[in-house]
């Protein structure tokens, strides 16, 4: 059983006027279409924070390595 929701008159003005724009046939299909791009930008969030994280954690260790070629690199530097 679905559960109630109390939605301000300003918030419903818009989701009707999303339906619509869109041609979505109910209101409960703009709601979640509208939850599922903010699980997608949560998601997209938590992503580049691991990616971040991560590149922080490397940064040391491929500045050692990068150190430890650059003496033997083909390429000169002027």
């Amino acid at each position: 059983m679905g559960k109630p929701l109390m939605i301000q008159e300003e918030d419903d003005k818009r989701i009707v006027k999303l339906k619509r724009r869109l041609k979505i046939g109910r209101k409960v299909d703009i709601v979640r279409a509208g939850i599922d791009l903010l699980e997608k930008e949560a998601d997209r969030r938590d992503r580049v924070e691991r990616w971040k994280r991560s590149t922080s954690l490397a940064a040391e260790t491929s500045r050692e390595v990068n150190a430890d070629f650059r003496p033997h690199s083909r390429l000169k530097r002027s």
